[in-house]
């Protein structure tokens, strides 16, 4: 019995010090881009000083911030 649960224990051991997966990604979009996608635009990323902007690029020629444009359509 004994020598059963220290053959064991290096075993329980390891098994404790396993690491977890990492959680599986949320895997949605961002609604902004969607919405620029919908009206027909394409998104371009720039970076900027404060990190990376999102532009929507609309078919009449007009650039406007991708958030700025959604949330003028869904206040």
């Amino acid at each position: 019995m004994i020598k059963t649960v220290i053959a064991l224990l290096p075993v329980l051991l390891l098994a404790g010090c396993a690491t977890e997966k990492a959680p599986a990604p949320v895997g949605m979009a961002n609604p902004a881009s969607v919405y620029c996608g919908e009206q027909g635009g394409k998104v371009i990323i720039k970076q900027e000083a404060d990190g990376a902007v999102g532009y929507c690029h609309l078919p009449d020629g007009q650039v406007v911030e991708e958030w700025t444009l959604y949330r003028a359509a869904h206040p």
